[in-house]
């Protein structure tokens, strides 16, 4: 199973809004956002509406038609990204009940749920504690052609 990226395609997205927006008055377009998230705009503008929809972006149409942020950077956490592209819990239990005569079919669910709830507890207070300024912050302050290293 792979892992997830709309929340990073998320967070891309706002913060190269963002970033134009301090550049220029212009808005961001769903075809410049995407040529710097290296995708195509139809994947953009998918995020682009569940963000509109959680009430973090706004677009305009027509003449210097555009996307742009209706929220304070330093307002805006990972977890409002986190829960505008990805609702409900990390993780997910059975698709169907478990043999409920089996110990591990009957007991499976109501262990993994504690854990599962704490796992969601950690994560959203670890994006609570970055706004999208902060990752903006981050990304300019890297020279060109600098990455992270994968190892800490």
């Amino acid at each position: 199973m792979s892992a997830n990226n709309r929340v990073t395609l998320a967070v891309h997205t706002l913060v190269w809004i963002v970033m134009r927006a301090q550049e220029t008055d212009e808005l961001a377009t769903s075809e410049q956002v995407a040529g710097s998230v290296n995708t195509n705009p139809v994947v953009i503008r998918r995020i682009l509406g569940q963000l509109k929809a959680a009430g973090i972006v706004e677009s305009r149409r027509g003449l210097g038609a555009g996307w742009f942020l209706i929220r304070d950077p330093d307002a805006v956490t990972l977890a409002d990204v986190y829960d505008a592209v990805e609702p409900g819990s990390l993780f997910a239990l059975h698709a169907s009940e478990p043999n409920q005569a089996c110990p591990v079919g009957r007991g499976i669910q109501p262990a993994l749920t504690a854990l599962y709830d704490r796992a969601d507890q950690v994560l959203r207070y670890e994006l609570a504690s970055t706004t999208i300024a902060d990752v903006l912050s981050e990304v300019t302050a890297r020279p060109r052609g600098a990455r992270r290293s994968a190892a800490r």
